[in-house]
């Protein structure tokens, strides 16, 4: 899988200020922009996804952004920069224009909520976690097959979180319960359904201080050398686990107090929320930035940088409880594209960390794959081998 360079008038079409993107199974806009964003992330998204200085100095004609593919690759072979080379904030400024707007491809369909997906460091494995049980592990690189289906063990309400450890070889999974499983997925070329019998060795997070509280687990990672896991839970806490010493090693309490209430005459379960109110800050926002167009409702909802490599984490995208999946320039704040497929909220998203290539996973049961297609042309229509759409409230 490479990246189709042959459109090269797309970088005009796509970000062009306030110009708006018109791909199949897409749609954008964009809003007001962002004034107040930190300056400092301002000048480090800029200097990872922007061209080489001294390219952009010695390349004839009027200095304008994004810099086209012709003139990128010219000043590459002339040697511009000195490197004789694209540097990574080169290879952003090209890669980062190529997003992956359009379709969507039908990657699976399941009968119950889709609460996780994510692709592997790698990319060569997908995971996607579901209420009903079912873990998949998809294999990417031939062709989306189910490489391995997880049966969940000891659920409580949902699979809320997954994690792959680094060398892939097992997973994690957590849910609305202080237990975490891990189970042993084999290698990438290995194909097997999980049996009921299999070992799910339980790591209890509970810890003695903690008053036998039932909290349950929103997320889990692996450290990135696969000797703890890290996770984040309901009581306010984050845990620290030690997979060698197989016990629960740092406990940090992220609130101490209780959560004040305030009340109002009106009532939001059946009124509209006051429009004077709507872009007010509380006073005690540390946020650095806001973006504004998504909506969460009845359940969290994940949002995630783009991928360093491809775009230097320019953009910001997320899921919404709209349906759709929402991305954002980071820097000015603006819409960039909003993807509508789903008919339920999408809890979770995630994109290719080297290709232009997006999954978004949804309540509806759909898992589907956004992609560039690099010809301008639409994608091929959905496959029609779909079971009938079952729908949850």
């Amino acid at each position: 899988m490479g990246y189709a360079m042959s459109r090269l008038e797309i970088e005009s079409e796509l970000f062009d200020g306030s110009k708006v993107t018109n791909e199949a199974g897409s749609s954008t806009r964009s809003n007001k922009p962002l004034h107040n964003v930190d300056h400092e992330i301002a000048q480090l998204t800029n200097l990872r996804s922007g061209p080489h200085e001294r390219l952009r100095q010695l390349m004839p004609g009027k200095q304008q952004l994004p810099v086209s593919p012709v003139k990128m690759l010219a000043g590459r072979e002339g040697n511009y920069s000195g490197r004789g080379r694209f540097s990574s904030a080169d290879r952003c400024h090209m890669l980062s224009r190529y997003l992956p707007v359009n379709g969507p491809w039908l990657v699976d369909q399941m009968t119950s909520r889709a609460y996780v997906s994510q692709f592997s460091a790698d990319g060569s494995l997908f995971v996607a976690g579901f209420q009903g049980s079912d873990i998949r592990i998809y294999n990417v690189d031939r062709g989306w097959k189910v490489q391995k289906n997880i049966l969940a063990k000891s659920l409580r309400w949902t699979v809320t979180d997954t994690s792959l450890s680094p060398d892939q070889r097992y997973l994690v999974y957590a849910s609305m319960s202080p237990i975490v499983h891990i189970v042993n997925v084999g290698s990438a070329t290995t194909e097997s359904l999980s049996k009921i019998t299999e070992i799910h060795e339980g790591l209890d997070f509970s810890a003695a201080d903690d008053g036998g509280y039932p909290f349950g687990i929103f997320s889990v990672k692996f450290s990135t050398d696969g000797r703890e896991l890290v996770a984040g839970s309901n009581d306010n806490s984050i845990y620290v686990y030690d997979l060698e010493a197989n016990k629960l090693s740092l406990r940090i309490v992220a609130h101490t107090g209780n959560v004040g209430f305030r009340s109002y005459e009106w009532d939001y379960r059946w009124m509209d929320y006051p429009p004077q109110a709507r872009d007010l800050k509380h006073p005690c926002d540390q946020s650095v930035a806001t973006y504004k167009g998504h909506s969460v409702l009845r359940t969290l909802i994940r949002c995630y940088f783009s991928p360093e490599y491809s775009t230097g984490q320019k953009y910001i995208y997320t899921g919404s409880h709209d349906s759709c999946v929402y991305i954002y320039d980071v820097v000015t704040g603006a819409q960039v594209a909003v993807l509508k497929h789903h008919t339920s909220p999408v809890r979770d998203c995630s994109w290719h960390p080297y290709y232009p290539m997006l999954v978004s996973s949804s309540w509806d049961g759909d898992v589907v794959k956004w992609g560039f297609s690099g010809n301008g042309e639409a994608p091929a229509p959905m496959s029609n081998m779909r079971i009938r759409r079952r729908y949850y409230y």
